[in-house]
């Protein structure tokens, strides 16, 4: 089985390719990912002429993989990019990538000179032997490497550090879910087969008027897709008198606020604000129906931010204001 910490299952390597070749592009630099051993779980992206003739060697090769993977320990150590000279002098970085505390890997990139007289004197990761490694074809090779200052390679490092675990972190947090939603069809095969895949599902109509407002919280009952969202709606209807932040209830679902955001669009069928105002005008219509409270005071115990907006809010679902709709369900009663 394979663990959610292999590079290799989290993400998608060919997206993931092409997005590295053209970070490679715009970076001048070299890019490979590599797991926690220094073993490459990608190609090669813009590797330059003198590295392919030095891993190209059986026993340069060695070495450069060992840099891969003491470079990729000690970013990890420093949690942070680890900037540093490999056998052959060239600089490289490891760029650490983290999941749960949990070292998977690193993205290495690098295969450029420092610019004479440009940053602080850098550690060599590895050293080899000594022996006549540089050949006439590789000393011009080497001449050919790109040339970098230091502050340029430190914004460089940043950059690629935060958008490679980003990436990864939001494909874990895929998987989770695809594998959730495995479990839920499993446990619930008939309720699953009335859904179409691919679908989003329909806006839950309010439900029928409770006999009292103390009584109306708990006769709520809301189904989506996914069970991952199941948390927020349950704290939602016990939770009437709230306004409901986004973020806080991307919390207690144990994902970002951007992917609860995206996730609750396309289960539920609209954004999440729409939905919750749409959800508490139906709440409104309950109270108005069951109750003689006063507009005001409805406005106040669903805690919209004045009578006004509230007003404003409910014509907008109801094309019609609290108060002609009370009327309307009297007269339809006589």
């Amino acid at each position: 089985m394979q663990s959610k910490f292999d590079l290799k299952y989290i993400i998608d390597m060919d997206e993931w390719g092409k997005l590295q070749e053209s970070l490679s592009l715009v970076t001048r630099m070299a890019i490979i990912m590599v797991d926690y051993k220094g073993v490459p779980v990608t190609a090669h992206s813009r590797c330059q002429a003198f590295c392919q003739t030095v891993r190209s060697d059986k026993e340069f090769s060695a070495y450069c993989q060992k840099c891969d993977a003491r470079g990729g320990l000690e970013a990890v150590r420093l949690s942070q990019p680890y900037i540093y000279r490999c056998h052959f002098d060239i600089l490289d970085i490891a760029i650490p990538i983290i999941v749960d505390n949990q070292y998977i890997g690193a993205l290495m990139a690098g295969q450029i000179r420092l610019a004479e007289g440009s940053g602080p004197n850098l550690e060599q990761i590895v050293s080899r032997p000594q022996q006549d490694a540089m050949t006439e074809d590789r000393a011009r090779k080497y001449e050919l490497l790109p040339v970098m200052t230091y502050e340029e390679v430190v914004a460089t490092a940043d950059m690629l550090y935060h958008l490679c675990n980003y990436v990864v972190k939001e494909s874990i947090l895929k998987h989770e879910l695809l594998e959730q939603n495995r479990q839920h069809e499993a446990l619930n095969p008939q309720q699953e087969s009335k859904s179409k895949p691919g679908l989003s599902a329909k806006p839950l109509e309010p439900p029928p008027a409770p006999e009292t407002p103390a009584s109306s919280g708990s006769a709520y009952k809301t189904e989506c897709i996914s069970p991952t969202l199941q948390p927020a709606f349950d704290y939602m209807l016990s939770h009437r008198e709230e306004n409901f932040s986004l973020k806080m209830l991307a919390q207690l679902c144990h994902i970002s606020p951007s992917y609860f955001s995206r996730l609750f669009t396309r289960e539920m069928g609209e954004p999440f604000s729409l939905y919750v105002a749409r959800m508490k005008v139906g709440w409104a219509k309950e109270l108005l129906a069951t109750t003689d409270w006063s507009v005001n005071k409805i406005s106040n115990h669903l805690n919209f931010c004045d009578a006004g907006y509230f007003i404003k809010i409910f014509k907008k679902y109801e094309s019609a204001t609290p108060r002609s709709y009370r009327a309307s369900l009297i007269t339809n009663r006589i």
